[in-house]
């Protein structure tokens, strides 16, 4: 590059040389910043080459000032009188320059000094964690044997158990339950289907209806559950939790870091992280618990709090709402709660007073029946069709004795055919059922059978527990006082207090009936069996047995009576009827008497026996007693039937 100097002898030409002198002198250490192709490269693109090479030293000013500030526009020439102000301005913009290119450079040594530390430590890390891997396995000889066991036992599988197989899969083969399901499909394949609670005995199809009926909604176009939806199934009985909620299988809980060891990542920040229970599982499908009746209250509460909500929430002392290192995922279960809109299907084989009457309320109620002994029949045959197994006459009549439900069948039938198996022969007698029963101790399902026979005495009564029915046996006998009125009655307290109050109940409407008191006699009451009896509703069979004892008549064996008794003689409604008769007929009891007032509870052509309705305790007379005793007439306010 060439640089013009001006020459001159007078005092202006001096000071107008040092000017040149200090323009000279940026412009080299300009070259030695920037470098000189680096330099002539930059002046070229500000339109600054021209102006450099001038012999004007404005016009080189100014393409230092172009240079230096970077602007191409720069355009307006410096007076001569404010050259050396231009200069020194010049002088400290390439000063500042200078001084600002020295930090950077520092800063970027500093900068690329740390970077290269880092990178060393990462490389020594991840050579580190190869030599781990490569020299500190897990794996030895025997962890290797016995991971090849597992292998080996995954590659080996039995056939399904026979009760899995005989579980229905279809609505054909839930037997005995035809109400039961049309309204259970009802209440779930519409577009608003409802939360529902299932009573009846167990082994009746509770479970299998409800899954069969999901399966069928699905198929639905108005239906809310998409081909996805869920069907979650829980025992009742393992829904155990802690009042502090750190553990929660049903609701969910939180995992805080220092005692219940969150994820490793989350544990090293302190942040805590919540699991979701079954209610979020079961979102957009079904939540079954089975024997829901077994579920704490409290849980039951809390179980009605997220029906409402439709959403589970979660709260911890460890949770920071500040914290930028809490995961989006967690801020929006802590912040917003997790989805939990679910139909809830709850079974039980207890009665609804085990279950909260909020909860209640918000479910429809749906009973399954006990089975009849042609039902089990008709299971035990779909059964053996199911499992290819020839049965001999008489097989199923001998399990529908000794089994009332649908899985007490199965097992029966099962074991039996085992049985057969080892001894080599191609279908199942009556024998191996014999010999099935008595491996399992398995008692009759019917303890009392009715009979031809007359007795003074002693009666059927009829019960109900757990959607089951009972015969009861009850006996009475009276002997003379030794003193009028001195008479002790003997009762046995197992049977409980109702039945203790319907032995006085009767003693009073004996009194009113025939002018005779119960004291005149030593009377001994008893339940055969020393069942409990649920509830007044052996009140009238109690009565009979105290009046056969007293008049010496007879009663018959083939009749089963049910009812409460006033003490003014009225034979009062009762409830589980239904179940009663049915252990009736098991029982092979002719004919039943009930409460008038039940009697559009049961149809008795559906029965299979003989159904009178009794308004008054003097009705069951003509039909429990060989003879009618005379008794007063009913009083007249009281006497005609309702019809």
């Amino acid at each position: 590059m060439k640089y013009y100097r001006l020459k001159g002898k007078n005092r202006k030409e001096a000071k107008q040389s040092g000017l040149a002198w200090r323009v000279d002198s940026l412009y080299n250490e300009l070259q030695q910043f920037y470098g000189t192709q680096e330099l002539v490269l930059k002046a070229n693109k500000l339109d600054a080459i021209e102006l450099m090479n001038s012999a004007s030293l404005g016009e080189r000013i100014l393409a230092l000032r172009r240079i230096l500030s970077e602007d191409p526009t720069i355009s307006i020439l410096p007076h001569s009188q404010d050259l050396a102000s231009e200069i020194s301005e010049l002088e400290d913009l390439f000063s500042e320059l200078y001084t600002r290119r020295l930090i950077e450079e520092d800063l970027h040594h500093s900068i690329q000094q740390k970077m290269d530390e880092k990178h060393n430590e990462y490389i020594q890390e991840i050579k580190l964690q190869i030599l781990k891997e490569q020299k500190s396995s897990p794996e030895n000889a025997q962890t290797l044997k016995k991971l090849g066991r597992l292998e080996k036992m995954e590659s080996i599988s039995l056939s399904k158990s026979a009760l899995d197989q005989l579980r229905p899969a279809s609505f054909s083969e839930i037997i005995g339950q035809d109400k039961a399901i049309k309204a259970l499909v009802a209440k779930l394949n519409t577009p608003y289907p409802q939360h529902m609670i299932l009573y009846g005995p167990p082994g009746v199809g509770k479970t299998s209806c409800a899954r069969l009926a999901l399966e069928l909604a699905k198929e639905k176009e108005s239906s809310c559950f998409s081909k996805e939806a869920p069907f979650i199934e829980v025992d009742g009985t393992t829904l155990r939790w802690d009042p502090r909620e750190s553990t929660n299988p049903l609701l969910g809980s939180v995992h805080d870091p220092i005692y219940q060891g969150a994820r490793k990542d989350l544990a090293e920040e302190g942040i805590p992280e919540p699991k979701p229970g079954l209610v979020s599982e079961a979102h957009g499908g079904i939540l079954f618990i089975d024997e829901i009746g077994e579920i704490d209250a409290a849980l039951q509460n809390k179980l009605l709090k997220v029906l409402e909500d439709k959403r589970v929430t979660f709260e911890s002392a460890y949770y920071d709402p500040h914290n930028e290192r809490i995961p989006r995922y967690i801020k929006q279960m802590f912040e917003q709660g997790v989805p939990a809109d679910f139909v809830l299907i709850g079974a039980t084989t207890r009665g609804p007073e085990a279950i909260n009457p909020a909860l209640r309320s918000r479910c429809m109620e749906v009973y399954f029946e006990a089975l009849k002994p042609e039902d089990i029949q008709k299971i035990v045959s779909l059964a053996a069709e199911k499992l290819d197994i020839r049965i001999q006459e008489g097989v199923k009549e001998l399990i529908s004795y000794y089994a009332d439900d649908g899985r007490s069948a199965n097992k029966i039938l099962v074991e039996a055919y085992s049985i057969a198996l080892n001894k080599e022969q191609a279908e199942v007698s009556t024998d191996e059922v014999y010999e099935a029963i008595s491996n399992s101790r398995i008692v009759l399902s019917v303890e009392n059978k009715a009979s031809d026979h007359l007795e003074v005495g002693k009666i059927f009564g009829l019960g109900a527990y757990g959607y089951r029915g009972r015969l009861l046996e009850i006996e009475a006998v009276a002997f003379p006082a030794d003193a009028p009125g001195q008479g002790r009655v003997r009762f046995n307290e197992t049977a409980g207090s109702m039945a203790r109050d319907s032995v006085f109940n009767a003693a009073s409407v004996i009194r009113g009936q025939f002018g005779e008191s119960i004291y005149n006699y030593d009377l001994h009451i008893n339940f055969i069996g020393g069942g409990k009896v649920d509830g007044p509703s052996a009140g009238a069979a109690i009565y009979l047995a105290i009046l056969s004892a007293i008049k010496g008549i007879a009663i018959r064996q083939d009749i089963a009576v049910s009812g409460e008794i006033s003490i003014r003689g009225r034979v009062k409604a009762v409830g589980g009827l239904h179940e009663k008769i049915q252990a009736a007929r098991q029982a092979g009891v002719k004919k039943v008497l009930i409460p008038y007032d039940n009697r559009e509870d049961l149809k008795s052509k559906e029965m299979g026996l003989e159904i009178i309705p009794i308004a008054f305790i003097q009705e069951a007379y003509p039909h429990v007693l060989e003879d009618s005793p005379t008794a007063n007439p009913i009083p007249s306010s009281e006497g005609e039937r309702l019809n």
